[in-house]
């Protein structure tokens, strides 16, 4: 599922952008508005994606989502008018919502308690798999059969496989099936994941808990970082690897980023302070960050390093926010608070590859700097990230 959604509702409006502004000629403002609408309607869908859940079910909210998704592809596909394309977008967002990180937590976490981090990073890498996978699979698909059969295509395996996997797996529970999660015998008292405080220290309202507000802004602020520079990076490594070997190292930053969070995964004691991995992972991609400025543009081994070390924190800032939630709020929150989370982290990535286009486009850069030098725009980065560090320290437990 988590393939399918990223590679599809993630990893493929870029490609979409492309083919769209060559098919049609649209001006790239539009169709990057559309995109951010994309991203924003689907954060409105992931705060309530729990309400969905209680009314409809998983099985039913999924296969919907699945629907919406490929509905919306494929409309993306064949808009001939920028209306529809924008109704494209709101159907696409919208599935895409159902089939994301919130989805994958609320799927994977009544299984898995004690050994959740390692369940969920390994769940989460499939979204990136899903970029490694899918981002080529579409440009080849919509190069030999065009946007709209590949659309179509590719839309109906996705239904297919998600309706299968609703079926069989998603509407199953473990106390359906007298099974205990972490796969614990029966008559094994299960653990509770949280802290002993959390049911004590919920504030009547999410967005007055000190808790919730630090997760949330942190995980947005990690995510605007790292969504802002990744849509510039691949244009800012051309000039010095040339387009092929760049493509390459976009791939190096998907398998570090597989690496990483798989790490932390395994790695991370179960009474470990995430917040501080948390923080320990941006500090990583901000010492990315400074690479990537002392490369200028130019030094094909700093850049190779700066994606490496930015990439090695890109999956955990997707799954540990979940991991800091299951241990700082009472069990029957968590979902609520983890959807909220990643809708205001999406809402805020939405904006993010405009942002880092300004600053690319208008900050100053050192007299006879290479032009994909971008200093700005690794500062940007790094800057965001501090700020996220500083979010998550704030919120730690006194």
């Amino acid at each position: 599922m988590a393939a399918l959604g990223w590679g599809i509702g993630f990893y493929g409006p870029p490609i979409y952008l492309q083919a769209i502004r060559e098919n049609r000629g649209w001006p790239v403002a539009l169709i990057s508005t559309a995109v951010t609408t994309h991203f924003v309607i689907g954060a409105v869908v992931v705060a309530n994606l729990p309400t969905l859940y209680l009314r409809f079910g998983v099985p039913i909210a999924t296969r919907t989502g699945a629907i919406l998704l490929a509905v919306g592809v494929l409309g993306w596909a064949c808009a001939t008018t920028p209306w529809v394309l924008f109704v494209a977008t709101l159907l696409g967002g919208a599935g895409w919502a159902a089939m994301g990180a919130a989805a994958v937590n609320a799927i994977v976490s009544p299984w898995f308690v004690r050994t959740r981090p390692l369940a969920l990073s390994m769940a989460y890498n499939g979204a990136s798999i899903g970029g490694a996978v899918f981002s080529p699979l579409w440009v080849t698909a919509i190069g030999v059969l065009g946007f709209p059969i590949a659309a179509a295509a590719i839309g109906v395996v996705t239904i297919s496989t998600i309706w299968v996997l609703a079926d069989l797996l998603f509407s199953r529970a473990p106390q359906e099936m007298g099974l205990r999660p972490d796969g614990d015998a029966v008559g094994i008292m299960a653990a509770s994941g949280g802290s002993p405080a959390a049911g004590l220290r919920c504030a009547p309202t999410l967005w007055g808990d000190l808790k919730f507000l630090t997760l949330s802004v942190g995980m947005a602020l990690g995510l605007f970082a790292q969504i802002g520079l990744i849509a510039h990076l691949f244009s800012l490594l051309v000039p010095a690897l040339g387009p092929q070997p760049a493509g390459l190292a976009m791939g190096l930053a998907t398998a570090s980023a597989i690496a990483g969070r798989t790490l932390v995964g395994w790695v991370m004691p179960a009474d470990a302070d995430r917040r501080v991995v948390a923080c320990a992972s941006y500090a990583v991609q901000i010492a990315g960050s400074v690479v990537f400025i002392l490369a200028a543009g130019t030094s094909v081994p700093l850049l190779l390093l700066g994606v490496v070390l930015f990439g090695a924190g890109i999956g955990n800032a997707t799954s540990l926010p979940p991991l800091i939630a299951q241990v700082e709020f009472p069990k029957d929150h968590v979902p609520r608070v983890v959807a909220l989370t990643i809708a205001v982290a999406q809402a805020a990535y939405a904006f993010a590859p405009a942002s880092f286009g300004l600053i690319r486009e208008f900050a100053p850069s050192a007299a006879g700097a290479a032009s994909s030098a971008a200093p700005g725009v690794f500062v940007a980065a790094a800057c965001a990230q501090g700020l996220a560090i500083c979010a998550f320290l704030l919120g730690r437990n006194r």
